[in-house]
């Protein structure tokens, strides 16, 4: 059974750091693209970074110039490397990816920006 775990979440400072990561595991197959997803309070699922398997990337606005999406050498794990952070960045961050195992999520890990 595939699974994906999100660790790195927590309280953080306004101008602070946190660096994400969510690894796969459950067997061995393609994945196309990974990305990172969050939720504000009261707000809709949005997709914050993207990566494809050829190296491409994708940034929502708000997080251009801050935060960094990368996969690691091993090919199951994907981080979101965040910097600046405001406190409008406080919300739960999901890790999904799409693949030959389908289209999965993990369970989610909370950042919280606050002073």
């Amino acid at each position: 059974q595939v699974q994906l775990v999100e660790s790195g979440g927590g309280l953080v400072q306004p101008e602070g750091s946190l660096r994400l990561s969510c690894a796969v595991s459950g067997g061995i197959f393609s994945i196309y693209r990974m990305s990172w997803h969050r939720r504000g309070p009261g707000q809709q699922r949005e997709l914050v970074a993207s990566t494809t398997r050829d190296g491409s990337t994708e940034y929502a606005d708000s997080v251009k110039g801050r935060f960094t999406i990368s996969r690691g050498s091993d090919g199951y794990t994907v981080y979101l490397q965040m910097n600046s952070l405001k406190p409008e960045d406080t919300a739960v961050y999901y890790c999904n990816i799409v693949g030959v195992a389908g289209n999965l999520w993990g369970q989610g890990t909370q950042v919280t920006v606050s002073s």
